[in-house]
């Protein structure tokens, strides 16, 4: 399998697009809105968890759901990026689509 290393990108870069404050877009991180992990020891979000200069939406709800079962917040993040068998691609691909449910079909298949 061919798989591509997604884009990360830096808080203030994602405040830009966003047109918010870095503190704002941390809040959104807290809040689940957002999720990121330390790459170099920089916090980073996936650039796919933004769409149109917007989070994803039902992004939220999937992070939450995966915190309920267990994943960590890096481990979220890696499933959310992943090729899934079940989905015949990947989570944010169907996030992107707006296609939640199947998404937590698959979320409460791994429990």
């Amino acid at each position: 399998m061919n798989e591509t290393k997604p884009e990360y990108l830096s808080i203030p870069d994602v405040a830009e697009m966003l047109e918010i404050t870095p503190s704002q877009v941390r809040r959104l991180i807290e809040e689940r809105h957002l999720a990121a992990k330390r790459i170099d020891n920089v916090l980073r979000v996936p650039a796919l968890f933004l769409l149109n200069s917007e989070t994803i939406s039902g992004l939220r709800g999937t992070l939450i759901l995966l915190e309920d079962s267990g994943f960590s917040n890096d481990e979220a993040i890696d499933w959310v990026l992943s090729e899934s068998e079940e989905l015949g691609g990947t989570p944010i691909d169907e996030l992107r689509k707006g296609h939640k449910a199947p998404v937590r079909r698959a979320i409460q298949m791994l429990a």
